[in-house]
């Protein structure tokens, strides 16, 4: 069981702040195809993944990262400076 967390326009877009999922995805990257493959809100939040960050367990990482043993997965868009 996985935890995912949404936040910022990726939250708003599928209007949840989190979820568990069970998930066979091997990859950051194989998760987000079945999220895309749930529902339309799902895929139009994943649609440009340059638009999007992910941290696994709280370290940021790419979307070719590795799923096994991760207890938590969350997606945002890039922090901008100020």
């Amino acid at each position: 069981m996985i935890e995912i967390l949404y936040f910022a326009w990726v939250r708003e877009r599928i209007g949840l702040p989190k979820e568990r999922l069970e998930t066979s995805a091997a990859t950051v990257a194989d998760l987000v195809e079945e999220l895309k493959a749930r529902e339309e809100r799902y895929a139009a939040a994943f649609a440009d993944l340059t638009a999007l960050r992910v941290a696994v367990d709280q370290e940021l990482t790419e979307f070719d990262a590795p799923l096994d043993g991760v207890r938590e997965v969350a997606f945002f868009p890039p922090m901008t400076g100020g």
